[in-house]
């Protein structure tokens, strides 16, 4: 089988882009024939004036991309076309040459853009949803949520408004993977029908082992920026009262700013690591006590999590989205309410104080791994979901994206 795989890059590599570079790997390593569509937001800081003028308009429908989606299709003839992100510069209009092409298409959910122009479910550091299930995202406009800029969010808000009213979520695409039941059921209340959803998680590949020599320290692995909760890692690190340290992983617009509390509040066993290779997180975690996950937004599928099951490593993470699922085995890890500090660093006492405890802990989830996260069961279940979208293209796709105002 031929799969033609369709992605926008983002300018500061995430997750996002590492699983969908881990899935083209897998494919192939399967058999299947990967033909790549890739564009990079980087592209943007090498545009005329005139080209960002017009980048409002190739948000919402990029000519471009419809043209040299159409080429590709016509000279490599893909069996299914399975998408990760189209935002900004692909746009929806991709989905339109291959539905003129017959190819089915499978696009998977990582983020909650099709609901909420900020993408997380997230204002001001609490959880919101305003724009779900509307017509138009207008609360988001009203609240600045993209980039704190109403034009900005305005520009995704008439993208998503516009796509909802002609059918585009519905009508192009055939089959929606969501990351988790929490995700998909969100999707459901967003208007997606069910029966164009299944669920299918991330994966770790290769797998990193579980060669453990745990040493004195905690480990955050992420982005620095506010939805993952790092204002409260600090305070509960504050208020746990006595030093052990805390090794913080990562890039993001919110360093500075944390460098700065840690300096303020005098936290010296707090240390930032940067941006490290993924060998080098999974070295981290394979020496780390435990791994933090803090997160204050709804969690679409943190791909930390199990790779640290991955290495035998216990987690601790907020009760939120797809978080509290992941770890709804009480032996895997513990769980603390979302953005509470107090309950935090009562988990984190307890935690550093009881390592027999929480190694047993990282040995179950060395075992939820191998279960669930292994690429043998990613492949086989991507098998199944795009014989489903083939079958859905030629009986018919589900129609009728509901709504309310």
């Amino acid at each position: 089988m031929k799969v033609f795989l369709v992605h926008n890059r983002y300018q500061q590599a995430g997750g996002e882009d590492q699983v969908v570079q881990s899935e083209a790997r897998l494919l192939s390593a399967a058999g299947y024939r990967v033909v790549r569509h890739d564009r990079d937001n980087r592209e943007i800081q090498t545009y005329s004036l005139l080209q960002k003028a017009c980048l409002p308009a190739t948000t919402i429908w990029s000519g471009k991309s419809l043209r040299d989606v159409r080429r590709t299709l016509r000279n490599e003839a893909p069996d299914i076309a399975h998408f990760h992100n189209t935002f900004p510069l692909i746009s929806p209009a991709a989905y339109t040459a291959c539905k003129e092409a017959g190819v089915p298409v499978v696009q998977t959910l990582h983020n909650y853009r099709l609901l909420c122009p900020a993408a997380t479910f997230l204002r001001e550091g609490v959880p919101c949803e305003l724009c779900l299930g509307k017509k138009a995202p207008w609360p988001g406009v009203v609240h600045a949520c993209y980039r704190e800029s109403r034009a900005q969010t305005g520009v995704v808000g008439a993208m998503l408004a516009i796509h909802r009213a002609i059918g585009t979520w519905t009508k192009d695409v055939d089959t929606y993977i969501a990351l988790s039941e929490f995700a998909k059921r969100k999707f459901i209340e967003g208007g997606i029908p069910p029966s164009m959803i299944v669920v299918k998680p991330n994966f770790v590949d290769p797998d990193p082992g579980v060669d453990r020599n745990p040493e004195n320290y905690a480990l955050f692995v992420g982005r620095l920026s506010h939805e993952k909760g790092l204002k409260t890692l600090l305070v509960a690190w504050k208020l746990v009262g006595h030093s052990f340290p805390l090794l913080i992983l990562g890039e993001g617009p919110l360093r500075s700013d944390l460098e700065s509390s840690v300096r303020e509040w005098g936290l010296s066993e707090v240390r930032f690591g940067g941006l490290v290779p993924r060998e080098a997180v999974w070295a981290a975690m394979k020496r780390a006590r435990f791994l933090i996950v803090p997160s204050d937004c709804y969690e679409n599928f943190p791909t930390v999590i199990i790779e640290a099951f991955a290495c035998g490593l216990p987690v601790i993470g907020a009760r939120t989205g797809a978080i509290q699922e992941i770890l709804e085995n009480p032996q895997t890890g513990r769980l603390f309410s979302r953005a509470n500090p107090e309950d935090l660093a009562a988990k984190l006492d307890l935690a550093w104080t009881r390592p027999r405890e929480m190694e047993a802990m990282g040995r179950a989830g060395r075992s939820e791994y191998v279960a669930k996260y292994t690429a043998g069961q990613n492949i086989r279940m991507l098998k199944e979901i795009y014989e489903r979208a083939l079958q859905s293209r030629h009986g018919g796709s589900p129609s009728g994206m509901g709504t309310h105002a």
